[in-house]
Protein backbone atom coordinates (compact mmCIF):
# COMPACT_ATOMS: atom_id res chain seq x y z
CA UNK A 1 0.00 0.00 0.00
CA UNK A 2 1.64 3.54 -0.81
CA UNK A 3 1.85 6.41 1.66
CA UNK A 4 -0.22 8.40 0.13
CA UNK A 5 -3.36 5.95 0.33
CA UNK A 6 -2.79 4.84 3.97
CA UNK A 7 -2.35 8.31 5.41
CA UNK A 8 -5.88 8.75 3.46
CA UNK A 9 -7.42 5.76 5.29
CA UNK A 10 -5.80 6.87 8.29
CA UNK A 11 -7.35 10.24 8.11
CA UNK A 12 -10.29 8.56 7.64
CA UNK A 13 -10.66 6.26 10.54
CA UNK A 14 -9.43 8.98 12.62
CA UNK A 15 -12.09 11.77 11.44
CA UNK A 16 -14.69 9.13 11.81
CA UNK A 17 -13.30 8.67 15.35
CA UNK A 18 -13.38 11.91 16.27
CA UNK A 19 -16.71 12.32 15.51
CA UNK A 20 -17.79 9.30 17.36
CA UNK A 21 -15.73 10.77 20.36
CA UNK A 22 -17.22 14.01 19.87
CA UNK A 23 -20.99 12.62 19.62
CA UNK A 24 -20.04 10.72 23.23
CA UNK A 25 -18.61 13.89 24.95
CA UNK A 26 -21.73 15.85 23.76
CA UNK A 27 -24.25 13.21 25.23
CA UNK A 28 -22.15 12.70 28.51
CA UNK A 29 -22.59 16.41 28.58
CA UNK A 30 -26.29 16.17 27.61
CA UNK A 31 -27.98 18.12 29.01
CA UNK A 32 -26.59 21.32 29.90
CA UNK A 33 -29.98 23.70 28.66
CA UNK A 34 -33.40 23.64 28.33
CA UNK A 35 -35.23 21.27 26.01
CA UNK A 36 -38.12 22.22 23.96
CA UNK A 37 -40.68 19.65 23.13
CA UNK A 38 -42.95 20.66 20.56
CA UNK A 39 -46.09 19.66 20.27
CA UNK A 40 -47.61 20.48 17.21
CA UNK A 41 -51.62 20.60 18.50
CA UNK A 42 -53.44 23.43 20.49
CA UNK A 43 -53.40 23.19 24.41
CA UNK A 44 -55.73 21.19 26.12
CA UNK A 45 -55.92 17.81 23.82
CA UNK A 46 -54.87 13.77 24.50
CA UNK A 47 -51.08 15.30 23.17
CA UNK A 48 -51.08 18.47 24.88
CA UNK A 49 -51.46 16.28 28.12
CA UNK A 50 -49.07 13.35 27.44
CA UNK A 51 -46.43 16.00 26.79
CA UNK A 52 -46.45 18.11 30.00
CA UNK A 53 -46.84 15.19 32.05
CA UNK A 54 -43.44 13.48 30.39
CA UNK A 55 -42.12 17.18 30.33
CA UNK A 56 -43.10 17.82 33.77
CA UNK A 57 -40.94 14.49 35.11
CA UNK A 58 -37.94 14.68 32.88
CA UNK A 59 -37.33 17.97 34.31
CA UNK A 60 -37.43 16.89 37.72
CA UNK A 61 -35.26 13.45 36.46
CA UNK A 62 -32.51 15.51 34.32
CA UNK A 63 -31.97 18.54 36.17
CA UNK A 64 -32.80 20.70 33.41
CA UNK A 65 -36.25 22.31 32.00
CA UNK A 66 -38.64 20.70 29.54
CA UNK A 67 -40.60 23.34 28.30
CA UNK A 68 -43.50 22.11 26.22
CA UNK A 69 -44.71 24.82 22.86
CA UNK A 70 -47.82 24.24 20.76
CA UNK A 71 -46.94 24.39 17.69
CA UNK A 72 -50.43 23.99 15.99
CA UNK A 73 -51.45 24.26 12.12
CA UNK A 74 -51.14 22.62 9.35
CA UNK A 75 -52.65 19.57 10.12
CA UNK A 76 -48.99 18.96 12.49
CA UNK A 77 -46.81 19.78 9.61
CA UNK A 78 -45.94 23.47 11.24
CA UNK A 79 -44.60 22.12 14.43
CA UNK A 80 -43.69 18.84 12.93
CA UNK A 81 -41.11 20.97 10.17
CA UNK A 82 -40.11 23.09 12.99
CA UNK A 83 -38.42 20.37 14.50
CA UNK A 84 -36.91 18.57 11.10
CA UNK A 85 -35.22 21.73 10.17
CA UNK A 86 -34.26 22.79 14.19
CA UNK A 87 -30.19 21.81 14.58
CA UNK A 88 -29.49 18.64 15.15
CA UNK A 89 -28.57 18.60 19.17
CA UNK A 90 -30.93 17.16 21.34
CA UNK A 91 -32.72 20.02 22.05
CA UNK A 92 -35.47 20.71 20.14
CA UNK A 93 -37.56 17.31 20.26
CA UNK A 94 -40.88 16.48 18.11
CA UNK A 95 -43.97 14.74 20.04
CA UNK A 96 -45.78 13.26 16.95
CA UNK A 97 -48.09 10.51 16.40
CA UNK A 98 -50.37 9.30 13.79
CA UNK A 99 -50.59 12.39 11.29
CA UNK A 100 -47.29 12.17 10.47
CA UNK A 101 -47.61 9.35 9.36
CA UNK A 102 -51.23 9.87 7.73
CA UNK A 103 -49.64 13.24 6.00
CA UNK A 104 -47.12 11.14 3.93
CA UNK A 105 -50.28 9.83 1.96
CA UNK A 106 -52.31 13.36 2.08
CA UNK A 107 -50.00 16.42 1.21
CA UNK A 108 -48.73 16.32 -2.41
CA UNK A 109 -45.26 18.01 -1.32
CA UNK A 110 -44.84 17.49 2.74
CA UNK A 111 -42.13 19.72 4.31
CA UNK A 112 -40.62 17.06 5.82
CA UNK A 113 -40.02 13.25 5.54
CA UNK A 114 -40.66 11.33 8.71
CA UNK A 115 -38.10 8.70 8.09
CA UNK A 116 -35.42 10.58 6.43
CA UNK A 117 -35.58 13.85 8.76
CA UNK A 118 -36.21 12.55 12.05
CA UNK A 119 -34.42 9.76 14.14
CA UNK A 120 -36.66 7.86 16.46
CA UNK A 121 -36.74 8.18 20.22
CA UNK A 122 -39.40 7.07 22.07
CA UNK A 123 -42.99 5.13 21.96
CA UNK A 124 -44.07 6.92 24.47
CA UNK A 125 -47.99 6.30 24.74
CA UNK A 126 -51.51 5.17 23.08
CA UNK A 127 -55.09 5.62 24.00
CA UNK A 128 -58.10 4.85 22.62
CA UNK A 129 -60.71 6.76 21.13
CA UNK A 130 -64.15 7.04 22.55
CA UNK A 131 -67.08 6.93 20.10
CA UNK A 132 -69.42 9.35 22.07
CA UNK A 133 -72.78 11.20 20.67
CA UNK A 134 -75.12 13.88 22.03
CA UNK A 135 -77.50 12.23 24.24
CA UNK A 136 -80.31 13.81 22.21
CA UNK A 137 -79.15 10.88 19.67
CA UNK A 138 -81.79 7.82 19.15
CA UNK A 139 -79.09 6.09 19.31
CA UNK A 140 -78.02 3.81 22.63
CA UNK A 141 -75.13 1.39 20.92
CA UNK A 142 -73.07 1.48 17.93
CA UNK A 143 -75.20 -0.88 15.50
CA UNK A 144 -78.34 1.44 16.27
CA UNK A 145 -75.95 4.20 15.73
CA UNK A 146 -74.95 2.29 12.03
CA UNK A 147 -78.57 1.72 11.74
CA UNK A 148 -79.54 5.21 12.14
CA UNK A 149 -76.52 6.68 9.75
CA UNK A 150 -78.55 4.20 7.12
CA UNK A 151 -81.22 5.58 7.00
CA UNK A 152 -80.43 8.98 7.49
CA UNK A 153 -77.63 8.54 4.51
CA UNK A 154 -75.37 12.10 4.49
CA UNK A 155 -77.26 13.52 7.00
CA UNK A 156 -74.79 12.37 10.43
CA UNK A 157 -71.54 14.64 10.94
CA UNK A 158 -68.76 13.37 12.89
CA UNK A 159 -66.29 16.22 13.87
CA UNK A 160 -62.51 16.09 14.51
CA UNK A 161 -59.23 17.67 15.43
CA UNK A 162 -58.23 17.94 12.16
CA UNK A 163 -57.50 15.91 8.59
CA UNK A 164 -55.40 12.66 9.71
CA UNK A 165 -56.27 13.18 13.54
CA UNK A 166 -56.44 10.00 15.23
CA UNK A 167 -60.20 10.80 15.57
CA UNK A 168 -60.26 11.59 11.92
CA UNK A 169 -58.94 8.37 11.02
CA UNK A 170 -60.99 6.68 13.41
CA UNK A 171 -64.29 8.25 11.68
CA UNK A 172 -62.86 7.18 8.17
CA UNK A 173 -62.61 3.50 9.65
CA UNK A 174 -65.90 3.49 10.97
CA UNK A 175 -67.72 5.21 8.11
CA UNK A 176 -65.56 2.52 5.79
CA UNK A 177 -66.15 -0.80 7.35
CA UNK A 178 -70.30 0.29 8.43
CA UNK A 179 -70.79 0.90 4.96
CA UNK A 180 -72.10 4.53 5.96
CA UNK A 181 -72.23 7.80 4.50
CA UNK A 182 -71.34 10.48 7.64
CA UNK A 183 -69.95 13.80 7.07
CA UNK A 184 -66.28 14.98 8.05
CA UNK A 185 -66.13 18.05 10.42
CA UNK A 186 -62.54 19.21 10.65
CA UNK A 187 -61.59 21.87 13.70
CA UNK A 188 -58.86 23.04 14.27
CA UNK A 189 -58.17 21.13 17.98
CA UNK A 190 -60.15 18.15 19.94
CA UNK A 191 -61.67 20.77 22.21
CA UNK A 192 -63.74 22.62 19.66
CA UNK A 193 -64.79 19.42 18.42
CA UNK A 194 -66.14 18.32 21.83
CA UNK A 195 -67.87 21.86 22.70
CA UNK A 196 -69.65 21.36 19.33
CA UNK A 197 -71.32 17.83 20.23
CA UNK A 198 -72.23 18.67 23.22
CA UNK A 199 -74.25 21.90 21.77
CA UNK A 200 -75.79 19.25 19.34
CA UNK A 201 -73.50 20.54 16.40
CA UNK A 202 -72.40 17.67 15.46
CA UNK A 203 -73.34 13.96 15.64
CA UNK A 204 -70.14 12.23 17.03
CA UNK A 205 -67.10 12.38 17.80
CA UNK A 206 -64.22 9.64 18.26
CA UNK A 207 -62.95 11.72 21.02
CA UNK A 208 -59.59 11.34 22.85
CA UNK A 209 -60.20 10.06 26.76
CA UNK A 210 -59.05 13.23 28.43
CA UNK A 211 -61.37 15.00 26.48
CA UNK A 212 -64.04 12.90 26.38
CA UNK A 213 -64.45 10.71 28.97
CA UNK A 214 -65.32 13.47 31.65
CA UNK A 215 -68.46 14.59 29.79
CA UNK A 216 -69.24 11.02 29.37
CA UNK A 217 -69.46 10.39 33.26
CA UNK A 218 -71.29 13.53 33.50
CA UNK A 219 -74.05 12.79 31.16
CA UNK A 220 -72.91 15.32 29.00
CA UNK A 221 -72.27 12.95 25.97
CA UNK A 222 -73.26 9.18 25.54
CA UNK A 223 -70.33 6.65 25.52
CA UNK A 224 -71.30 4.17 22.46
CA UNK A 225 -67.44 2.33 22.61
CA UNK A 226 -64.22 2.70 22.04
CA UNK A 227 -61.86 2.17 19.13
CA UNK A 228 -59.10 -0.11 20.40
CA UNK A 229 -59.85 -3.85 20.17
CA UNK A 230 -60.20 -4.34 23.73
CA UNK A 231 -61.99 -2.47 26.26
CA UNK A 232 -60.22 0.57 27.94
CA UNK A 233 -59.12 -0.27 31.48
CA UNK A 234 -60.92 3.45 32.05
CA UNK A 235 -63.97 2.82 31.12
CA UNK A 236 -64.85 -0.94 31.53
CA UNK A 237 -69.16 -0.25 30.60
CA UNK A 238 -68.09 0.49 27.35
CA UNK A 239 -67.73 -2.12 24.85
CA UNK A 240 -64.98 -2.24 22.01
CA UNK A 241 -66.29 -1.46 18.56
CA UNK A 242 -64.85 -4.47 17.83
CA UNK A 243 -67.13 -6.68 20.07
CA UNK A 244 -70.12 -4.41 19.82
CA UNK A 245 -70.72 -4.00 16.19
CA UNK A 246 -67.60 -4.21 13.61
CA UNK A 247 -65.47 -7.23 14.21
CA UNK A 248 -61.38 -6.18 13.43
CA UNK A 249 -62.40 -2.25 14.32
CA UNK A 250 -59.06 -1.23 15.85
CA UNK A 251 -57.62 2.64 16.01
CA UNK A 252 -55.88 3.89 18.54
CA UNK A 253 -54.18 7.64 19.01
CA UNK A 254 -50.10 7.17 19.47
CA UNK A 255 -47.48 9.30 20.71
CA UNK A 256 -43.99 9.23 20.23
CA UNK A 257 -40.78 11.40 20.49
CA UNK A 258 -38.70 12.12 17.48
CA UNK A 259 -35.31 14.61 16.98
CA UNK A 260 -33.53 15.87 13.68
CA UNK A 261 -31.95 13.13 11.79
CA UNK A 262 -28.52 14.05 12.05
CA UNK A 263 -28.99 13.91 15.76
CA UNK A 264 -25.79 11.79 17.47
CA UNK A 265 -26.85 8.39 18.31
CA UNK A 266 -25.11 8.96 21.49
CA UNK A 267 -27.46 12.29 22.82
CA UNK A 268 -30.88 10.16 21.08
CA UNK A 269 -29.73 6.78 23.38
CA UNK A 270 -29.42 9.20 26.52
CA UNK A 271 -32.62 11.17 25.86
CA UNK A 272 -33.90 7.56 25.21
CA UNK A 273 -33.31 6.42 28.00
CA UNK A 274 -34.10 9.41 30.31
CA UNK A 275 -37.66 9.35 28.91
CA UNK A 276 -37.76 5.44 29.55
CA UNK A 277 -36.83 5.76 33.15
CA UNK A 278 -39.41 8.91 33.41
CA UNK A 279 -42.25 6.66 31.86
CA UNK A 280 -41.55 3.99 34.03
CA UNK A 281 -42.17 5.67 37.13
CA UNK A 282 -45.54 4.15 38.93
CA UNK A 283 -46.44 8.15 39.61
CA UNK A 284 -46.34 8.85 35.41
CA UNK A 285 -48.03 5.24 34.38
CA UNK A 286 -50.81 6.37 37.17
CA UNK A 287 -51.21 9.73 36.16
CA UNK A 288 -51.72 8.40 32.51
CA UNK A 289 -53.94 5.98 33.46
CA UNK A 290 -56.39 8.41 35.08
CA UNK A 291 -56.52 9.70 31.62
CA UNK A 292 -57.12 6.77 29.85
CA UNK A 293 -53.93 6.51 28.52
CA UNK A 294 -51.32 3.37 28.33
CA UNK A 295 -47.50 3.78 28.81
CA UNK A 296 -45.43 1.62 25.90
CA UNK A 297 -42.35 3.34 26.61
CA UNK A 298 -40.58 1.70 23.80
CA UNK A 299 -37.10 1.46 22.87
CA UNK A 300 -35.59 4.15 19.42
CA UNK A 301 -35.61 0.84 17.19
CA UNK A 302 -39.23 -0.11 18.60
CA UNK A 303 -40.49 3.34 17.29
CA UNK A 304 -38.58 2.84 14.11
CA UNK A 305 -40.52 -0.52 13.80
CA UNK A 306 -43.76 0.81 14.94
CA UNK A 307 -43.86 3.47 12.57
CA UNK A 308 -43.04 1.24 9.45
CA UNK A 309 -46.07 -0.90 10.20
CA UNK A 310 -48.60 2.13 10.61
CA UNK A 311 -47.44 3.17 7.13
CA UNK A 312 -48.24 -0.04 5.67
CA UNK A 313 -51.81 0.09 7.44
CA UNK A 314 -52.41 3.72 6.86
CA UNK A 315 -51.79 4.01 3.60
CA UNK A 316 -54.64 1.38 3.03
CA UNK A 317 -56.79 3.32 4.37
CA UNK A 318 -56.41 6.83 3.21
CA UNK A 319 -57.04 4.88 -0.25
CA UNK A 320 -59.89 2.85 0.76
CA UNK A 321 -61.78 6.10 2.20
CA UNK A 322 -60.86 8.17 -0.45
CA UNK A 323 -59.20 10.84 2.28
CA UNK A 324 -58.30 14.09 0.71
CA UNK A 325 -56.82 17.49 2.01
CA UNK A 326 -59.53 20.17 1.61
Amino acid sequence: MNKNKYLYIFGALSGTGMFANAGNVQAQQYPIRPIRFIAPYVPGGGVDFVSRVIATKLSETIGQQVIVENRPGGGTNIGSELVARAAPDGYTVLVGGLPNVVNTFLFRKLPYDLIKDFAPVALTTTAPNILAVHPSLPARSAKELIALAKARKGELTFGSAGVGSSNHLSGELFRVMAGVDIVHVPYKGGGAAVTDLIAGQITMYFGTTPSTLPHVRSGRLRGLGVTTLQRARIAPDLPSLHEAALPGFDNAAWHALFVPAATPPAVVNKLAGEVVKVLRLPETADRMAAQGVDVIAGSPPELAAYVKQEFARYEKLVKAAGIKVE
